[in-house]
């Protein structure tokens, strides 16, 4: 379909207008995608909180106090903070971590001390996100398969084997998109909170005591009980809210309409109910802590449940998952990240997308951890670091959306995310106790892709200063062609360049070597804007710079791939056509010469280099015509 057939920012109006016969479905594929993570948690969350190694006393205080924990935490960082606010501060649409950062930074002038910080914060948040999407599947499968633990004395042998089997089989469905995964997965999860409901409400009627646990004075009193063996605990606690920036992260696959409708109908109560029914359990039960989530089954349901669970954490991994994909193309576009395939998933909704070289890495990063740690136990120390930092980072910038975007002046307003910021702390200081836990894992596998992100933004923002002061400006170029006048060839020839008041090396390299000049020529510049779409109407600004020679720039939001053919038939005839026939593509192949320049380390030299060479090619990434395409080979300083 071309650009003159469908209009990005139109096409997301019409869908949010759309009746109501879709609403249900797409609630449906949301739990599927967005809800697996957190509807996992409780797999997992109690039970290390009164897990021996952390040495909590199973004591009816502290059983009613980390359960309010547990409720309070669902309410104050899931509801108030994710669901009521941060879902309405979609940039045009689109969310996640990058998409807020560029909400925040406009009007900011680049190269600004503002602007700069802004970018650091969002590299930082897109590399803890990947450190987030490593871990996940790891602890969610894992936990679930070693249900089978409680059910037959045999299975211990098996449960790392059948977790890697699961996880194959996981990034394997990838290939297939999002629609269909979450159209697969949504009943899935759906029986899943239905189960997880049924099991919780069974053990609260039996001991409804636990009730008491919504007062927050039991939370209060567990801390001034506990002191700082309570602060250790609450790193623990968090692992009931690990998915919840998943909510934002994958707005632009849904809308917040669904998002929220299945928040509030369907996940909350069912988390509620199985969280009080484990502390209901606790309470009867106090030595039955390993594998809490499955003593709330009856024997006859034990394996039917591992089955259950499994399938539901294969589900709690395609919200990261289908997360990671969307993040990697905005780093793309943003110019945090080299050029990377990205397949269009879906023909109806533009955000879906599946990049095989996330996918890949994500199963070998999973793969390792499972193998290294061996119980999810071992892993629940690692994780939530990236988490929390990330959540941390989203208060910030909510503060400065209140007051910069939606301009809301009232002193009260701001008690809110101070409020946010409060608990967001507490969460954060809790996991920082967990590095030498574990935590660290996370660190390196953050640390690691930020600095890559920093080297490859640092790297090209050098070449394209050196490109800018060796470049001759095209007026200057115009005159000397008009004075030597060289042969004219027929033709359209496009040159790509990133400064449009430029002339294109691969314009001086074809004039110099071949001596000849197209009839017409277009200096183009690509450009990627900080919303996520662009209208067809904004898309294409063409200007004739005389004598055959034109100046165009495509315009894209960080949320769109670029197809550049599609892009120049919109030019109006009475400027010029575009017959792709006639159509000729000029790229620089830069090879990149290493100096004793202190540009950067050499270290980030060689970093910039190896992952120049293994980006995406241009032909691919814009969509050209193979056939139309000449690459000319250019030397570039560093």
């Amino acid at each position: 379909m071309s650009e003159k057939d469908t209009d990005p920012v139109a096409e997301q109006q019409s869908a949010a207008k759309k009746g109501f016969s879709l609403r249900g479905s797409l609630v449906l594929v949301a739990l599927g995608v967005v809800f697996g993570d957190i509807g996992t948690s409780p797999l997992y969350a109690l039970r290390e909180c009164f897990s021996p190694e952390n040495g909590l006393a199973v004591t009816r205080d502290n059983v009613l106090g980390v359960v309010s924990l547990v409720f309070w935490s669902l309410v104050l960082v899931v509801f108030a903070k994710y669901v009521l606010l941060v879902l309405r501060a979609d940039n045009r649409g689109e969310g996640g971590i990058l998409s807020l950062i560029t909400l925040v930074g406009q009007g900011k002038e680049r190269g600004s001390k503002g602007y700069g910080a802004l970018i650091v914060l969002g590299m930082l948040g897109a590399a803890l996100l990947y450190g987030d999407s490593v871990i996940t599947p790891a602890i969610s499968v894992l936990s679930a398969i070693e249900g089978l633990n409680v059910a037959t004395n045999q299975a211990q042998e098996y449960v790392i084997p059948f977790t890697v089997v699961v996880l194959l089989c996981l990034f394997l469905l990838q290939r297939r998109g999002t629609a269909a995964v979450g159209s697969l997965f949504g009943p899935v999860i759906l029986v899943w909170f239905a189960t997880i409901a049924v099991l919780g409400m069974r053990a609260i009627v039996s001991h409804p005591a636990v009730l008491q646990a919504v007062l927050p004075s039991y939370a209060i009193a567990f801390f001034l009980e506990n002191g700082r063996h309570g602060f250790w605990i609450l790193g623990f606690v968090f692992l009931a809210l690990t998915g919840a920036e998943m909510l934002y992260a994958d707005l632009g696959h849904f809308g917040t309409a669904p998002i929220t409708r299945a928040w509030l109908f369907i996940v909350f109560p069912a988390l509620l109910l199985n969280y009080f029914g484990q502390g209901a359990y606790l309470l009867a039960n106090p030595a039955g802590v390993e594998n809490l989530f499955y003593r709330l089954a009856p024997s006859w349901m034990l394996y039917p449940l591992v089955i259950l669970a499994t399938m539901a954490t294969v589900v709690a991994s395609q919200a990261v998952i289908s997360g990671a994909f969307s993040m990697a193309r905005q780093a793309m576009q943003l110019g945090f990240w080299p050029r990377m395939q990205v397949i269009h998933t879906s023909s109806s909704k533009m955000g879906q997308v599946y990049l095989p070289f996330v996918n890949w890495a994500l199963l070998v990063g999973t793969v390792v951890l499972v193998l290294a740690f061996r119980k999810s136990g071992n892993l629940a120390s690692a994780y939530g670091i990236a988490v929390s930092t990330q959540m941390l980072i989203t208060t910030g910038l909510i503060a400065v959306i209140i007051r910069k975007i939606w301009k809301i002046e009232s002193s009260l307003i701001f008690l809110v995310p101070l409020l946010f910021m409060v608990v967001d702390l507490a969460f954060f200081g809790s996991n920082v106790i967990k590095i030498f836990k574990g935590g660290w894992i996370v660190l390196l596998v953050a640390g690691a892709l930020f600095i890559m992100m920093a080297t490859w933004r640092k790297g090209r923002a050098l070449l394209a200063g050196q490109a800018a002061d060796d470049a001759i400006g095209v007026e200057a170029f115009i005159a000397d062609v008009n004075k030597r006048k060289p042969i004219r060839v027929p033709g359209i020839a496009v040159f790509f360049s990133s400064d449009p008041s430029g002339t294109p090396r691969a314009l001086l390299h074809n004039y110099k070597h071949n001596t000849v000049i197209h009839d017409r020529n277009v200096i183009l510049s690509v450009r990627t804007e900080e919303h996520p779409f662009v209208s067809i109407a904004d898309r294409l600004q063409i200007e004739n710079l005389g004598s055959g020679f034109y100046r165009a720039i495509v315009r894209y939001g960080f949320s769109e791939t670029p197809d550049v053919p599609a892009a120049l038939k919109l030019a109006p005839e009475s400027e010029i056509k575009f017959e792709p026939i006639q159509t000729t593509f000029f790229l620089g192949r830069e090879s990149l010469v290493f100096t004793r320049r202190r540009t950067m380390a050499s270290w980030r030299k060689s970093l910039f280099g190896h992952m120049s060479r293994n980006a995406l090619d241009a032909t691919r990434f814009f969509q050209l015509p193979v056939n139309r395409v000449v690459e000319l080979g250019l030397q570039v300083e560093l």
